[in-house]
């Protein structure tokens, strides 16, 4: 696995691309579970679109949950250069400029929306973040990820007291860290909130690290250019109720953030992923 992952990010990023495209046209075809899933998401998400514009939302978003995929590859095998040559544009540099001022650290919110893999090579450019980092399942995929991860300034910790107790201090100290926010996490660490239409348990982390620290909050996602002409950088003041010391409005506020996010593209979102698997005392969407 570890040589077909290697060999595979060797090809032509547009290569890559269009057979990752094609990949998701036929999981399209096949009535697969990614695509039963992306339908029951974008129904529950978007309940004013009429049926065949649901239907192409849902071609456009297994298309792009594909070519995400395929792309972060293609980032891993590479050297962090490529990753910088892909990257046509910045939007907002300026408030990621400003927000790493603020002596409590800044905290970006990256929801599993967009080519995420491919900012970090930027954002090593200005800072060197600290990321919680869950192993892989398959110790060749892993070790290919952290391969690439390795290459940068970035220090990974683990998804555990010991990697919050560390995201906790490089706050402290005005540093850097991103979080993807949008998982589906255990009972513990989360609470129900609002979530494009569901009241879904939602992970406490974020909101609890900027409510200790009252560091900057910032959005950021990585969009592909439709034309595949490479991709675009957008960086977001979010609402200054994410610090709130109460934490259903810091989450209320969190999760809404992130949809406005989301809508800017809404096809390039992992609508694959059973984000409602919790539901407060709704049955789970997907039964």
């Amino acid at each position: 696995m570890y040589s077909l992952l290697k060999n595979f990010s060797k090809l032509p990023l547009r290569l890559i691309q269009v057979t990752a495209r094609s990949v998701g046209w036929l999981l399209y075809v096949s009535n697969s579970s990614t695509r039963r899933v992306t339908e029951i998401n974008l129904k529950s998400a978007y309940p004013e679109l009429s049926e065949s514009e649901r239907e192409q939302l849902t071609k456009r978003s297994i298309k792009s949950q594909c070519m995400t995929y395929a792309e972060s590859v293609k980032i891993w095998g590479s050297a962090p250069e490529f990753a910088l040559e892909q990257i046509k544009v910045v939007h907002g540099e300026d408030i990621f400029l400003d927000a790493l001022q603020n002596p409590n650290g800044t905290l970006a919110v990256v929801p599993h929306f967009g080519t995420w893999e491919l900012m970090n090579a930027w954002v090593n450019l200005h800072t060197a973040p600290v990321i919680m980092y869950k192993p892989s399942k398959n110790p060749d995929v892993d070790r290919f990820m952290l391969e690439a991860r390795q290459r940068l300034n970035a220090t990974l910790v683990p998804t555990d007291e010991t990697g919050v107790r560390a995201l906790f201090k490089h706050l402290k100290q005005g540093g850097f860290a991103a979080i993807l926010p949008d998982h589906v996490p255990k009972e513990s660490g989360g609470i129900y909130s609002p979530f494009f239409g569901q009241n879904a348990l939602s992970s406490t982390l974020l909101s609890k690290l900027a409510a200790k620290t009252q560091c900057s909050v910032i959005g950021l996602s990585c969009l592909r250019r439709e034309d595949l002409s490479g991709f675009e950088l957008h960086v977001q003041t979010l609402s200054a109720e994410i610090n709130a010391k109460d934490l259903q409005l810091s989450v209320d506020t969190l999760n809404k953030e992130m949809e406005r996010m989301i809508n800017v593209a809404p096809e390039q979102y992992l609508w694959g992923y059973k984000r409602f698997r919790k539901v407060y005392i709704n049955i789970s969407i997907y039964k």
